[in-house]
């Protein structure tokens, strides 16, 4: 789908490909084969379904941008493709130009597959006038209290929020989460392969509705 002059494409699972002027992927995971290359891949933690070593390898070409958390670099430095590696924390942000990355945390309240003490991440990657929040894997948290403000009149704020349940939010509580971030556009993702399913997804974008956010389903690209 297009959103201003950015082209933004559902991958499944929790992968996302995002086009301006760079080709920048999110958590790829069962990629095809023939995918285009990437110039910037963000992962979000080291669980196999979002730092796929098989799959960022069908994208990596000599000089792409890997951000990730620490504890990915053990996948990551086994590429014979020269790529530029970029450990990032929660909190920190990377100024690219015309392309802005803040790493905000990911985690679950009262689940033991993401503890809060493993620090991993979700992103807020800011672009010409979209901004655009992929929550990574994680709960309602109180973090996204902080992502209200984000919302500024005249531009686009997309959020990427799981849906699937058991690992991360159900759809129910996806839908309180955006209630609290209040996104132009709120998108489900983490389901149709692992867990979750299309009916999920529509259970999240009928709950949006009825708390008047702006919700849609993409098809898989």
């Amino acid at each position: 789908m297009k959103i201003g002059n950015i082209e933004l494409k559902w991958l499944g699972h929790s992968g996302f490909l995002i086009r301006n002027s760079k080709r920048i992927y999110i958590d790829p995971y069962n990629i095809p084969e023939n995918s285009e290359k990437a110039d910037l891949i963000l992962i979000t933690h080291s669980h196999y379904d979002h730092c796929s070593f098989e799959d960022i390898n069908k994208i990596i070409q000599e000089g792409t941008r890997i951000v990730m958390p620490a504890d990915c670099q053990s996948k990551i430095t086994r590429f014979e493709t020269q790529i530029k590696m970029e450990v990032i924390e929660q909190g920190q942000e990377l100024d690219l130009g015309d392309l802005k990355i803040s790493a905000v945390p990911a985690y679950n309240i009262d689940k033991q597959f993401h503890p809060k003490d493993d620090a991993w991440l979700g992103y807020l990657i800011k672009m010409d006038d979209v901004l655009i929040y992929h929550a990574g894997d994680t709960d309602i948290i109180p973090e996204m209290q902080r992502l209200t403000g984000h919302r500024q009149e005249g531009k686009e704020f997309v959020a990427l929020l799981p849906i699937g349940g058991r690992f991360t939010m159900s759809a129910e509580e996806a839908a309180e989460a955006a209630n609290i971030i209040k996104p132009t556009l709120a998108i489900p993702m983490h389901y149709g392969s692992i867990i979750g399913t299309e009916k999920d997804a529509q259970e999240f974008v009928e709950l949006c509705a009825e708390k008047g956010i702006n919700a849609k389903i993409l098809e898989k690209g």
